[in-house]
């Protein structure tokens, strides 16, 4: 597993952004309570996985589908997956953010509670970006949030 001291040191920041998206009284917070995996979260370009493991395991009332384009990064997701051992956390998925949505793992139309892009815009072409938020525009269901950093 990578341990990019980057994700160590903003992981807690997020995930306090994330619970004001996700808690209760949240914009989405009508899934919190409603069981594990109620809100569907979909994670482009989760690098190394640390962030998909940290978030998952604090927030049980999400489903959260970690992906990358690197096959190093999905071998190291795919070790925080099998660590991390929580239910609602599922094996990543190969994702080219640059491509139409239809090749995103599967993922239907207005299906998505939320959209996680961290530390990826800044570094990825422009066509990533673009790719991102039009798949956004597609796969979020109404109300649903694209979240970014960096």
């Amino acid at each position: 597993m990578q341990v990019p001291a980057a994700a160590e040191r903003n992981k807690g920041p997020i995930l306090a952004v994330l619970r004001e998206c996700v808690g209760p009284g949240a914009g989405l917070g009508a899934g919190f309570g409603a069981g594990p995996g109620a809100l569907r979260v979909l994670e482009v370009g989760s690098g190394a996985g640390l962030h998909a493991a940290h978030f998952a395991r604090a927030l049980p009332q999400t489903l959260w589908q970690p992906s990358d384009i690197d096959p190093r990064a999905l071998r190291s997701i795919a070790a925080y997956v099998e660590a991390a051992g929580v239910p609602n956390l599922l094996p990543p998925i190969l994702l080219d953010v640059s491509q139409g949505w239809e090749t995103w793992g599967g993922t239907q139309p207005t299906t998505l509670d939320l959209l996680v892009s961290i530390n990826m815009m800044h570094i990825a072409e422009l066509r990533c970006t673009e790719g991102l938020f039009k798949g956004a525009g597609v796969l979020l269901k109404p109300g649903g949030v694209l979240f970014t950093y960096g």
